[in-house]
C-alpha cells in the first residue's frame, strides 16, 4: 500500500509542478487552486507513504518521479529540449527509482 500511495504522491507532485507554470504567480484562480490542492495532496500522500516505507527511499522516489514527470511533460507540452543527453539523464533517474524499489525489503 505504501508504494501505491507514493506513486499517487508522485503523480500529484507532477500536477503541482505543471500547474505552477499556469498560475502566473497565483494571479489565475483555477490554476492556483490546482496548485494548492495538488501540492497539499502530494505532501499528504507522501506523509502516508512514509508510515510504511523508509523515508530516504520514499523521498528520493517522490522527487525523482516529479523530476522525470515534469521533464517529460515539458518536452511534449512546452517544447523543451529532447536532446540525447537530456533523455539519457532522465533515463538515469528512472533507473535510480527502479533500483530503490528493487532494493526495498519489506
Amino acid at each position: 500500500m505504501g508504494w501505491l500511495l507514493l506513486f499517487a504522491a508522485g503523480c500529484s507532485e507532477i500536477v503541482f509542478a505543471i500547474s505552477l507554470k499556469y498560475n502566473d504567480g497565483f494571479t489565475k484562480l483555477w490554476p492556483s487552486v490546482v496548485t494548492g490542492v495538488s501540492g497539499a495532496g502530494s505532501f499528504y500522500l507522501l506523509m502516508l507513504a512514509i508510515r510504511t516505507l523508509p523515508l530516504g527511499t520514499a523521498y528520493a522516489v517522490w522527487t525523482g518521479m516529479g523530476a522525470v514527470g515534469v521533464a517529460i511533460v515539458g518536452i511534449f507540452l512546452f517544447k523543451e529540449s529532447a536532446d540525447w543527453f537530456r533523455l539519457a539523464s532522465i533515463l538515469l533517474i528512472i533507473v535510480g527509482i527502479v533500483g530503490l524499489k528493487l532494493t526495498h525489503v519489506e
